[in-house]
């Protein structure tokens, strides 16, 4: 089963967390099952950039994002090469090590 090392921040999780996946599931929906309460303002449909997230190791191993995802994550904050949206990131057989930016492009947090 892999796991999904969350390096630490400073609101949601300050010790960092490492946690179990199902291949098969998104990087938020493993997140959110453990109380790592990544910002998702579009329900997860892949209309916002609340949830954009960095693959720091194991990025290769998840299913390349669509035409959509790109052009969503074109308005995220602090794009990186290995920035996805974490709604879109499916957890394949590695490991993987996710930093979570410090902010979003939402001016006001969602509470889900």
């Amino acid at each position: 089963m892999p796991k999904i090392i969350f390096l630490p921040n400073e609101e949601l999780c300050p010790d960092g967390a490492v946690v179990e996946a199902e291949k098969g599931e998104s990087v938020l929906n493993v997140a959110l099952r453990n109380d790592i309460g990544i910002e998702h303002a579009c329900e997860k449909v892949c209309a916002c950039t609340t949830c954009h997230i960095i693959i720091r190791e194991g990025f290769d191993s998840i299913e390349e994002g669509d035409e959509l995802e790109e052009d969503m994550l074109d308005k995220a904050w602090g794009l990186e090469p290995e920035s996805r949206l974490s709604c879109q990131s499916i957890v394949g057989d590695e490991d993987l090590v996710v930093d979570i930016p410090k902010y979003t492009v939402n001016m006001v947090s969602e509470t889900h």
